[in-house]
């Protein structure tokens, strides 16, 4: 099991300079996204406008060679892939939302109405994952990414299209930070995101676009 106070790369992974970068692209919008309830395992699929959105990603990935596109499972996200020029991601069971337990559903700022001290990345949800649980798979797929190679020697380019708090934990354990520090990344519906080096460093490339 892995620990995700650590800094070290996840799964024993190192970095390479000019290693292989990681994509972001969050889901479009949804009902509950637009709503502000908390939507983890709960498969809805996207609005009009999230449709919308979702295509209009294709602008932030074109010219992109993709050497690998994974995808949460949950329609969403699936959809956004397929929006987005991707209709054959494949699909990646550790890229789902946080499962938020009894909190699924319910509008983020009823639970702070009732515990105005409450955040989600320290006091996590009940009945649900544990924030290092979803780190766990976060950090599988850094490792799968990483192992991504070109037979040109040239950096591979791997996209995930999932969920907003995941890819936010993602981005930390890119990073190689601890997976609460994913609330320094606010993520939008439908924005694309890039994790690659300074060197040996692992960074952030751009964000939200």
């Amino acid at each position: 099991m892995s620990n995700v106070s650590n800094v070290n790369s996840p799964a024993g992974v190192a970095p390479v300079p000019g290693g292989p970068k990681l994509w972001l692209l969050r889901h479009g919008e949804t009902e509950w996204s637009r709503s502000g309830q908390y939507t983890g395992l709960t498969d809805l699929p996207l609005t009009d406008v999230g449709e919308t959105q979702a295509r209009s990603a294709q602008t932030a990935l074109s010219g992109v060679d993709f050497d690998l596109v994974l995808t949460s499972p949950l329609q969403r996200a699936h959809r956004t892939a397929t929006l987005a020029g991707f209709p054959d991601a494949v699909v990646e069971p550790n890229a789902v939302e946080w499962d938020y337990g009894d909190y699924e559903g319910i509008d983020s700022s009823l639970v702070r109405a009732q515990n105005p001290g409450y955040l989600i990345w320290d006091d996590g949800v009940p009945n649900g994952e544990t924030l290092e649980q979803v780190a766990e798979r976060a950090d599988r797929i850094v490792a799968r990414a990483l192992a991504v190679t070109r037979e040109d020697g040239a950096p591979a380019n791997v996209l995930l299209v999932a969920h907003g708090h995941f890819l936010r934990i993602m981005a930390a354990r890119w990073l190689r930070l601890p997976a609460g520090s994913g609330r320094h990344f606010v993520l939008g519906t439908a924005k694309v995101c890039t994790l690659g080096w300074d060197k040996k460093t692992p960074a952030i490339e751009q964000w939200g676009l």
